[in-house]
């Protein structure tokens, strides 16, 4: 018998979707298996597995809402703009204050331009930015519009700030993270991340 259905998984670090996916085949011994929204390896949360016949919803989720809540570190940034990268420069002394990045986090708000990081699955020509990236070879990624409904820190302490947003799909919240700390002149990186609802699918459920 087969089955349908929409499953929420909370997505451990260390796993990629296609692993949650892959897991999720071989417990029920289901083919028809996909997701609503990849989340990076590192981050945790929300992932909404269609099965079966509801795998067509997947052309109904693509341009869905997306939150998250997370940690930024700063005083450098990566090459992958998050905590699983290499530094791309000598750590910078941090003198910024709570208030001045809720100030520019605030600009980042609204509909704007992101460049998607250089170790992502955009492809470049054919080929994913990541596998060129790994190679050395310079890739040249064009700016994409996206929307941030929000983009709230949280608060400040050593060096790393708690934050939470909402942003729509395609937005690649470890671009924020790395803008925000090129614009407080600082570097930073996304240091952690959970995602909290996709959609209507809450990390409750």
């Amino acid at each position: 018998m087969s089955l349908n259905g929409v499953i929420v998984i909370d997505k451990p670090s260390g796993w990629t979707s296609h692993d949650v996916v892959a897991r999720m085949r071989n417990i029920l011994g289901e083919r028809s298996i996909g997701h609503l929204g990849t989340l990076d390896p590192m981050a945790t949360g929300v992932l909404p597995l269609v099965i079966g016949k509801m795998t067509r919803l997947c052309q109904f989720y693509e341009h869905s809402q997306k939150s998250y809540e997370g940690t930024i570190r700063f005083g450098f940034a990566t090459d992958t703009y998050d905590a699983e990268g290499d530094p791309t420069g000598p750590p910078q002394e941090v003198k910024v204050t709570v208030e001045e990045m809720r100030a520019v986090a605030e600009g980042f708000v609204g509909k704007i331009k992101q460049v998607p990081p250089p170790f992502s699955a955009k492809k470049i020509k054919g080929v994913p930015a990541y596998k060129l990236a790994r190679k050395k070879v310079d890739v040249e990624l064009k700016p994409v519009e996206v929307e941030v409904k929000e983009f709230t820190i949280l608060g400040f302490e050593c060096d790393v700030a708690g934050f939470r947003s909402e942003v729509s799909s395609g937005t690649y919240v470890r671009s924020l993270a790395h803008e925000l700390g090129q614009k407080l002149g600082c570097g930073a990186h996304l240091a952690s991340l959970r995602r909290t609802a996709v959609a209507e699918f809450l990390l409750k459920q």
